[in-house]
């Protein structure tokens, strides 16, 4: 778990006594590829760190198409917020892309951890600031930019997503189609 140690280092100074303390309210899983950690419908009871592998959140949409809403590497973290915080059914999916190492945190042992851990609401706190400010930035972005300018900047931002990722999925993510997304690749390649 030396790759949540150094994550935490970026955000809170912290001893060796104190992450063996913290790492103890994990509980450390591994998913294979396609693998369901959350299903919709469930209580969210659980929030999910990426310590190696990809996960994925989506729902079903109206159409019982399914629509990609965020990805996870390593290092981030994925879990339906808002029912996690009022610890009700959730409308996502999360789902492993590729066999991956989770670190999962339910939600009484994330209580007894900022209880014993201070530090850690400090921490959560950062990368809550940060998971929103990006959510802002992505908001803007479907907005702003024209579906090409969309997947360029994707592609610019996130190239290891490009590689690691199906395209159907990238697709579903930005909204698209994968048949419109083969389009305006090859459209990028002439």
């Amino acid at each position: 778990m030396e790759s949540f140690r150094t994550h935490l280092d970026k955000f809170i100074s912290i001893s060796d006594e104190e992450f063996s303390s913290v790492l103890s309210y994990f509980e450390v899983t591994k998913v294979r590829k396609k693998e369901n950690l959350m299903l919709g419908g469930e209580i969210c009871r659980s929030v999910f760190f990426v310590s190696e592998g990809c996960l994925r959140k989506f729902f079903i949409n109206h159409k019982g198409i399914e629509q990609t809403t965020e990805f996870a590497i390593e290092n981030w973290w994925i879990t339906d917020t808002f029912a996690f915080e009022r610890q009700i059914s959730s409308e996502f999916n999360i789902q492993a892309v590729e066999k991956s190492t989770v670190l999962v945190l339910n939600f009484q042992a994330q209580e007894l951890l900022l209880q014993q851990h201070p530090k850690m609401e400090r921490y959560f706190r950062m990368v809550y600031q940060r998971a929103y400010a990006a959510s802002e930035r992505r908001i803007r972005y479907l907005y702003e930019y024209s579906r090409e300018e969309l997947y360029q900047h994707f592609s610019t931002k996130y190239p290891c997503f490009i590689q690691r990722i199906p395209q159907y999925l990238i697709a579903s993510f930005l909204g698209f189609t994968p048949e419109y997304l083969s389009e305006i690749r090859a459209k990028l390649k002439l």
